[in-house]
């Protein structure tokens, strides 16, 4: 959470300076003046503005990567009957187990009845 709001922002910093950078140099054009000197050099704040986006988009694919193999881990799923207390063990992608449905991995879709309860391990 810490790193996503320093992310947020380290990005409007970023945008201010080249607002800033932009709007000083529109400055000396229309006044005949030379702009003031920008305490950060415009080719400093590109390269820090692609360096954002480049690890914007890793971490993207890093965790759009991560999300899937979670999503292909085989788990067994244990359904407990809550009257008989009988448990039966199913194996089964962990993308696969929603709600009160899953599908093992002989490809049976199982759907648990009101009493009977899910445990993934």
């Amino acid at each position: 959470m810490l790193g996503k709001i320093l992310l947020t922002l380290a990005v409007m910093l970023g945008a201010y300076a080249v607002i800033r950078a932009r709007m000083r140099r529109g400055g000396e054009s229309s006044s005949g003046r030379p702009a003031p000197v920008t305490l950060i050099p415009l080719e400093m704040i590109r390269i820090v503005a692609y360096g954002l986006v480049v690890a914007m988009v890793a971490g993207s694919l890093l965790w759009l990567y991560l999300d899937w193999e979670m999503g292909h881990e085989i788990v067994a799923v244990q359904v407990i009957n809550a009257n008989t207390g009988s448990i039966t063990t199913y194996r089964a992608r962990r993308a696969d187990v929603e709600g009160r449905h899953f599908t093992t991995l002989d490809g049976h879709r199982v759907t648990l009845a009101d009493v009977e309860r899910m445990v993934l391990k």
